[in-house]
């Protein structure tokens, strides 16, 4: 399952800074506009703990984590809606991520220029939805070109419901609202406005990019685009990109903790992050567990177990019989698959069985 998240924002506010922490491929970090032309891609592993338990008792082979892809996309600026500095570029990039992960400058530092010449996080958040709603309600004038005559003069049921969510979508746009803003009640017109692929409907995480200082409770900056964002389906983050560099270069667990707990964090910000993006796509970790592998799978929250097996094999989603589940936690308690089976902790579940974040799954098939 090949899942992008797109980093974006202005030029200088440290992104490509914070794709370098969470990335082996280095972006070049310089103090001026554009120094990201191509987008970079990074695989990221998703932290996950479980799958450590678990080697302890199986000692595999092999450990494999799930992941995510991130991509580091060229800097934006006013105007790109319209072709301005890499404009065309970033915005055909964006399209083809699954969330926006959005960088905004929090901090104070003469020495990094700001594009437009001082400190706002909440008119850098603007100038980007400014940008991206254009590209958007473009969108949505060509598809209502299209459907509007079916729609109010012939009986054409789906051209109406694509007209009703594309003028929905309309109306917001215009007065500089996100599609994401917009609710639609009935499965129909969700799946209609899903469809579309708006930018500004995509999954969004702000990132606070703050000094050292605010690292922990944030500042002024930070509370402003919290209150910016209240409105909106969105998550925030507090990071500090410059601490994160300086984890990175630590080469031991243990040091990178020790650093951390003197600054007052429990946890990296590249941690927090990649699990908030996984978070923000809906995305939960099913588990399997052996002598040769253990492993960590994505799956959306809410599939049953034939989707999920076909994340396994395609195979196995076609010839599926059942799944053996153990619960994470049973796993652990009992120390091996074999004293789960006799304690009868482990459950055989059909085609209609929603798996659970944790689970560890080993699938019946027949093809």
């Amino acid at each position: 399952m090949a899942l992008q998240c797109g980093i974006v924002g202005l030029p200088n506010v440290g992104k490509s800074t914070l794709f370098n922490c969470l990335s082996s491929a280095k972006a070049q970090a310089a103090n001026f506009p554009f120094c990201t032309i191509e987008p970079n891609v990074g695989v990221i592993t998703v932290p996950d703990e479980r799958l450590n338990k678990l080697a302890e008792i199986e000692h595999p082979q092999r450990i494999v984590p799930t992941t995510v892809e991130i991509v580091d996309i060229a800097g934006l600026v006013k105007g790109a809606s319209k072709g301005e500095g890499l404009g065309n570029k970033f915005l055909a990039n964006i399209r083809e991520t699954d969330a926006i992960i959005h960088v905004l400058r929090c901090f104070d530092d003469e020495n990094v220029v700001h594009v437009d010449g001082n400190i706002n996080p909440v008119r850098d958040k603007e100038i980007i939805d400014a940008e991206l709603q254009i590209k958007d309600l473009e969108t949505i004038d060509s598809r209502i070109s299209k459907v509007q005559k079916q729609a109010q003069t012939g009986g054409d049921k789906q051209a109406k419901l694509a007209f009703e969510v594309l003028s929905k979508y309309k109306g917001a746009l215009e007065k500089g609202e996100n599609a994401r803003s917009v609710s639609f009640d009935s499965k129909d017109e969700q799946r209609t406005a899903h469809d579309l692929f708006l930018l500004t409907n995509k999954p969004i995480l702000y990132v606070c990019n703050v000094d050292e200082a605010s690292a922990v409770k944030g500042n002024k900056y930070v509370d402003a685009v919290r209150e910016a964002i209240k409105g909106e389906d969105a998550e925030l983050l507090v990071i500090a990109a410059k601490i994160e560099s300086e984890i990175a270069e630590f080469e031991t667990y243990e040091e990178r903790q020790m650093f951390l707990s003197e600054i007052g964090l429990d946890e990296s910000g590249v941690n927090r992050l990649i699990k908030s993006a996984y978070k923000l796509l809906n995305l939960q970790t099913f588990l399997t567990a052996g002598p040769d592998e253990c492993r960590a799978w994505t799956f959306h929250k809410g599939w049953k177990a034939p989707q999920c097996a076909g994340v396994v094999h395609t195979d196995f989603e076609k010839g599926f019989i059942r799944a053996e589940v153990i619960k994470y936690n049973d796993y652990i308690s009992y120390g091996s698959e074999n004293a789960v089976k006799e304690a009868g902790k482990m459950n055989v579940e059909g085609k209609d069985y929603i798996v659970q974040d944790g689970d560890i799954m080993h699938f019946r098939f027949n093809v």
